[in-house]
């Protein structure tokens, strides 16, 4: 089991290298702090706040995908992948100031915890299960994004247990981040997005 665990670490370092590599902004250093020690600012626009949310989003997918498809045994589960990856979450949250929880779209609600509960998210739940990728709010001084993560029909059997079908199914990962600088514009003008195209 200890081999095991030691395999498992080894191939998602990378992944979880490059989460951290995509919220790092501009990186200052004092020189008070050792070299491992580096001050990650929060994004200073919109646009940056956006880039990095779509590129967690997608480190996220990723890597719960991987970990479902190469560790995960359902008949001996000693860890689910998503509870794993909410110590990443945690840490996210603790060292970088960025928030992240999973959301139920349209499965079962397998913990209460992922429910969605803000006005975002209860929004960003009908966006979901309307089949669009992501959905977002913008606020003076905080960026929140909504993205969607497919389930297959090898995941209902935990996901929807009383299902009539096979077909696909979403669940979400809320990204949320303070911004730096506010918006130019009216927040309450521009509405959220909700598909993964570039804005203009």
């Amino acid at each position: 089991m200890i081999l095991e665990n030691a395999v498992v670490h080894l191939r998602l370092f990378p992944i979880f290298m490059l989460a951290l590599a995509l919220v790092q902004g501009d990186e200052k250093q004092s020189t008070s702090q050792s070299k491992s020690q580096i001050e990650i600012s929060p994004p200073s626009t919109l646009e940056e706040a956006r880039s990095r949310a779509k590129l967690l989003h997608e480190m996220v997918r990723g890597a719960l995908q991987i970990m479902h498809r190469d560790f995960f045994d359902e008949e001996d589960a000693h860890a689910i992948p998503s509870a794993s990856l909410e110590d990443v979450f945690h840490e996210m949250g603790k060292s970088y100031d960025v928030q992240m929880k999973w959301l139920t779209v349209n499965t079962d609600l397998v913990n209460v915890d992922h429910q969605a509960k803000s006005a975002f998210e209860k929004a960003a739940v009908k966006e979901l299960a309307a089949g669009k990728q992501m959905a977002e709010k913008i606020e003076e001084r905080s960026y929140q994004y909504a993205g969607a993560i497919r389930l297959g029909s090898q995941c209902l059997k935990c996901h929807v247990q009383r299902r009539t079908s096979n077909e696909d199914r979403t669940a979400g990962v809320v990204i949320t981040m303070s911004i730096l600088a506010a918006p130019k514009y009216s927040p309450a003008a521009i509405p959220a997005e909700t598909t993964d195209a570039p804005t203009k």
